[in-house]
Formats: structure tokens, sequence, C-alpha cells
């Protein structure tokens, strides 16, 4: 039944404004999300460089071998966290700017991931020193408090003894 509904307001959609059913079929692609090929002479390195908005002395495309990259330049691994968080960006959520190329893995770069180009607070020797001190403190208190056994202090039950009468149902 949903399914009819469905096709009924496409169509009515579609005889009320054609453009709305098009557009989202042509524009699912665009031409210029595709790398072109590795650039080989001069010529092709400036114009894939004006292609990015790049100067040509920054621009670097990633070497040819067999990824598929092509001409897509080849930008600095730094995290979006290390981006300056004052600079007044287009699109400050993003922290990127207008027709600012993206990085490759973009995905591995985004502000929600762990960036490792940041300088750790302590070196991973001073880590691995802290990880195996408080392991063998661990294992040395267990080690000598062993023989101290651990129970709980309670007293014998109470039981009532034969003979002894320690409370009745019967009205006096």
């Amino acid at each position: 039944m949903a399914l009819f509904r469905g096709a009924k307001l496409a169509l009515n959609l579609a005889r009320t404004n054609p453009a709305s059913m098009i557009v989202p079929v042509r524009n699912h692609w665009n031409k210029d999300f595709k790398p072109g090929k590795y650039p080989e002479t001069e010529a092709e390195r400036l114009a894939a460089a004006k292609k990015y908005n790049m100067h040509p002395d920054e621009y670097q495309p990633y070497p040819d071998d067999g990824e598929g990259y092509g001409d897509y330049p080849k930008l600095p691994d730094e995290p979006v966290e290390m981006k300056d968080p004052y600079y007044p960006y287009d699109f400050p959520e993003l922290k990127r700017n207008f027709n600012e190329p993206v990085h490759i893995e973009y995905t591995l770069w985004s502000e929600d991931r762990f960036g490792y180009s940041e300088k750790p607070r302590f070196s991973l020797k001073y880590q691995f020193l802290m990880f195996t001190g408080v392991l063998a403190a661990c294992f040395g208190i267990y080690y000598f408090l062993e023989d101290y056994k651990v129970f709980r202090p309670v007293v014998p039950k109470q039981l009532p003894g034969d003979g002894k009468v320690h409370y009745t149902f019967e009205s006096k």
C-alpha cells in the first residue's frame, strides 16, 4: 500500500515539476570528481595545478604507481583537528574553503578521527615504563600478600539448642 502511495506521490511531483525528477538523476556524478591522467609534461603539470587551484610550486601529484590517483595533488598529511580553529573558513564546521582540494584519504583525516601527526604528551619509552611499573606493582602486592587470606569475619550461627524454647505461639 505504501509503495502505491509513494509511486503516486512521485507521479504527481513529476507532473507538477518535471525538473525535480530529472535533476537528481542527471547530477549524480561530476566529471571533475575523477582525476585526470598523470601529468607527463610540464604543460600538463601546470594545467593540473590550475585545475586544483594550487600554485605550480606547491603542486606535486602522487607517483604513477598503479594506484589510479592520476593528477590528483599529494597534500600534506595534516589532520583537520590540527588546522587553525580561528581562521575564517568558508565552511567552518569542516575547516575547509571553497574549491580547496580534499586529501585523497579525507575519511582518515576528518575531525572525528584520530590524528597521529600531533606530538604525544609522553614518549613511548615513558609510557612503556609506566605500564610495566603498574603491572609489576600489582603482581608484587599479589605475591607478598598471598599468605594472608582474606575472609569475612562472622560469628557462628546462633541456632536454638535442645530443650530451649526461644518463642511460642501459645497465649498465656
